[in-house]
């Protein structure tokens, strides 16, 4: 049952997220793009990891916090660049998300977790870790790989394909093979799988 403190603190998450300009449309409904992606986060947790900590169910609610705070394209629109925009996100998130951890009452040793997960930490070695990327390669595949696809050439979604199987675990790849994808998302991860 989820805590007094979590009821508080993601209602706060949702409103940061709310500022979000940029706008998705999902199922003839617009939502600010942030608080949708935060929304599939909580439900892939949810359906993954019914018996998920408190620190996860938290960290999963404010991953992208005020991400557009922070666009891609302040930075060089290079390899170095992206990795450098990447690395200066998670410690922008851990800061927003602690901020509101604080304010709802948590104490430092959750705030400190969030944001140790936020950072994605010992990725295949802390479990809390793996299964906060397996959900976040379960939300990529299932809601944002399909319009991604459309922009780039046969060869690089395949490497992107086997970049994220690799940050999976054994779990996270049988739910990613019984998500509802289409036929062509299919056969793009068969062949990536088999490269």
């Amino acid at each position: 049952m989820a805590s007094d403190k979590l009821k508080r603190a993601f209602p706060l998450f949702d409103e940061a997220n709310a500022n979000d300009p940029n706008i998705e449309v999902w199922q003839g409904k617009e939502y600010p793009k942030e608080l949708l992606y935060a929304m599939r986060m909580t439900e892939k947790l949810n359906a993954f990891d019914p018996e998920a900590p408190e620190s996860l169910q938290l960290t999963a609610r404010c991953q992208h916090i005020c991400r557009w705070e922070i666009p891609r394209e302040s930075y060089e629109m290079n390899r170095t660049g992206y990795l450098k925009w990447r690395k200066d996100l998670k410690k922008f998130h851990a800061k927003k998300a602690s901020a509101i951890l604080r304010e709802v009452g948590y104490d430092q040793e959750m705030i400190d977790m969030v944001a140790f997960l936020l950072e994605k930490k010992q990725l295949k070695k802390k479990a809390e870790t793996q299964t906060l990327e397996d959900v976040i390669c379960l939300v990529f595949l299932e809601f944002y790989f399909e319009p991604f696809s459309h922009k780039y050439p046969e060869e690089k979604l395949i490497d992107i394909l086997q970049k994220t199987w690799r940050k999976m675990s054994k779990k996270g790849h049988d739910a990613a093979l019984k998500l509802p994808l289409s036929k062509d998302s299919l056969e793009l991860i068969g062949k990536a799988l088999e490269a």
